[in-house]
């Protein structure tokens, strides 16, 4: 009998080593896959949005990485709708976009996550449009053939789960970042 008790004790806790062990894995693949996809959905959302205004491109395709919501009311967007952008008056030939992500810890049943970010695009190619050089020179002086320059700035940026895939609900402006 004591041989019996002993052997079930032994299997017994290898199989609870076994299991926490292997829920740990679990855990952190969850965590490792909703991370990932978040900088993915940030880091690509953030690049077309600013693509969006700079390009003055047709905004269907944020509905992938943005709630409708957020579209709505994004002050960066607005302005573009209405032909205010900066950059209406030049051709933009590419941009470098850096986004950079702080730590967010995202349990594999959380359908929110809060995260802070830093954007920033520190070049942009591109001049002014034929047509307009002449008038922009006279007005603004010699770096007006240039497009003038992005606002690097930190968020706080909220996303949800939506359907299985992460969309960002806001952004909440924490600082605009000098060059």
């Amino acid at each position: 009998m004591k041989h019996l008790r002993r052997t079930i004790w032994y299997i017994a806790s290898r199989l609870l080593v076994a299991s926490l062990v292997l829920g740990l894995m679990v855990i952190a693949f969850y965590y490792a896959m909703n991370t990932t996809n978040i900088y993915i959905v940030l880091k690509d959302g953030m690049a077309r949005r600013a693509q969006v205004v700079m390009y003055q491109e047709e905004e269907k395709e944020l509905t992938k990485y943005f709630q409708t919501t957020f579209l709505e009311r994004d002050n960066a967007l607005t302005v573009t709708r209405q032909g205010q952008s900066p950059y209406r008056d030049y051709d933009i030939r590419g941009i470098d976009h850096r986004l950079s992500m702080g730590f967010a810890w995202v349990w594999p049943w959380d359908e929110t996550v809060r995260v802070t970010i830093t954007e920033a695009i520190p070049s942009i190619d591109g001049r002014i449009k034929g047509s307009k050089a002449e008038e922009a020179v006279a007005q603004r002086g010699a770096e007006a053939v240039y497009p003038p320059s992005w606002q690097s700035a930190r968020y706080h940026a909220v996303l949800v789960k939506e359907n299985g895939q992460w969309r960002v609900k806001s952004l909440t402006l924490i600082e605009n970042l000098s060059e």
